[in-house]
């Protein structure tokens, strides 16, 4: 099958959308909150852990201890093409780059260069650290920055709080040994979380956070934006009474590094000054702030992801019966969160799993798409960029 001619098809069919399929993912940390839309029986899949997240626009495979063949990568929604067989976005936007992201774009990125995702569980996560590039590309991976917003009208879980970095004092007192202790006592390192401090998941709120930092999100149901990567480094080895195999910490480290420097090996790929921030709080909670000149009696817009030029990201409102052009500087994909509608003319529903993911193509998005609420319902819509696109998002002030 020649891809590019059937993905150049559908994008003239559509005029520049392309409906996709949910992408399903397991973890073996946490049975799961269950929020997903699923019918419970389909949570539990086996030695492979529990469905705990969902991939959204994805071109990423996850990691995981069982490999699962494509886990992890959006398909487009090809039921309408005669005789196509399954397309990844991936292998769509490798084959026609210039289509989806725009020639110009397409020249100087590689690839969409985003992930954005639902986590779903029924505890707080261990106490975890993603890569910065300088420890990434030793195994030739990418970094992992990311950013939280937690969406309103569903149910914040028991432990709706986020444990981030270390108390001041072990940083400014170069206290890197106590790491090193819970480390190599992985039994009991369920006792970490006293290195840190934790900050109440709020509805409709966020935070922002650069790889490097050691962080234990809690048990709100979390749409998340982030690097196009899965790398990772669990410190927290015991969860909920159970006790994680060791690998999940050591899987991102150069074995040799590992073997010549031990556990200290993990504290080096911490960005220590970072962890220790007096003011994390001010410095990474990254609450709603409305886009001048989006805001109407018919529909607002909103931004939820910024303070970074890697992707960026919108929430948009459109009034129960009144509708809205969107107009944007580069390629995005949605997400239908609550109501329902017409996206450029296709129907939308908000957690539908089938009606609710759509990606839209630089051209479209700079032609402009027609949103229209036919519900009873504020409809929400939650849009995702790659890096560079909006460089016009906001950047917080930094208190030092």
């Amino acid at each position: 099958m020649d891809i590019k001619k059937t993905v150049s098809g559908m994008i003239d069919e559509s005029g520049g959308l392309l409906r996709l399929e949910p992408a399903l993912v397991s973890r073996v940390f946490l049975p799961p909150g269950k929020r997903l839309g699923l019918p419970d029986k389909d949570y539990d899949v086996g030695p492979r852990g529990y469905i705990t997240e969902r991939w959204i626009a994805s071109t990423t495979e996850a990691e995981n201890p069982i490999v699962t063949k494509d886990e992890g990568l959006s398909f487009l929604d090809v039921s309408g093409v005669l005789g196509a067989s399954p397309i990844t976005l991936r292998d769509a936007v490798e084959a026609a780059p210039d289509l989806i992201m725009g020639a110009d774009y397409a020249s100087t990125h590689k690839g969409l260069g985003r992930l954005p995702k639902f986590f779903d569980n029924d505890n707080r996560l261990p106490f975890h650290i993603h890569q910065t590039q300088r420890d990434a590309s030793k195994l030739g991976k990418k970094s992992k920055e990311e950013s939280y917003y937690f969406p309103p009208n569903v149910p914040m879980g028991p432990h709706p709080e986020t444990f981030f970095g270390l108390h001041p004092y072990i940083v400014r007192e170069g206290r890197k040994d106590l790491i090193v202790q819970y480390l190599e006592d992985w039994e009991h390192t369920d006792r970490f979380l006293s290195l840190s401090r934790a900050y109440l998941n709020m509805p409709d709120d966020g935070f922002h956070l650069p790889a490097g930092i050691l962080h234990a999100p809690g048990s709100a149901l979390t749409i998340e934006l982030q690097e196009d990567s899965d790398v990772s480094a669990m410190f927290q080895g015991r969860l909920a009474l159970r006790l994680l195999d060791k690998g999940v910490l050591t899987r991102d480290v150069p074995p040799d590094e590992l073997k010549e420097k031990g556990m200290m090996a993990l504290v080096d790929q911490l960005d220590w000054e970072a962890n220790g921030d007096p003011y994390f709080y001010e410095n990474h909670h990254t609450p709603p702030l409305p886009i001048e000149g989006k805001i109407g009696p018919d529909s607002e817009e909103w931004w939820i992801f910024y303070n970074t030029n890697k992707y960026s990201g919108t929430k948009l409102i459109v009034r129960p019966g009144k509708s809205c052009e969107c107009f944007d500087k580069g390629a995005y994909n949605i997400l239908v969160w609550d109501g329902e509608g017409e996206f450029g003319g296709l129907p939308v529903r908000g957690r539908s799993l089938t009606r609710d993911e759509i990606m839209v193509t630089d051209a479209r998005a700079k032609r402009g798409v027609k949103v229209v609420n036919t519900g009873k319902e504020d409809m929400m819509i939650i849009k995702f960029f790659g890096p560079d696109i909006n460089g016009d998002a906001p950047v917080l002030k930094k208190y030092a």
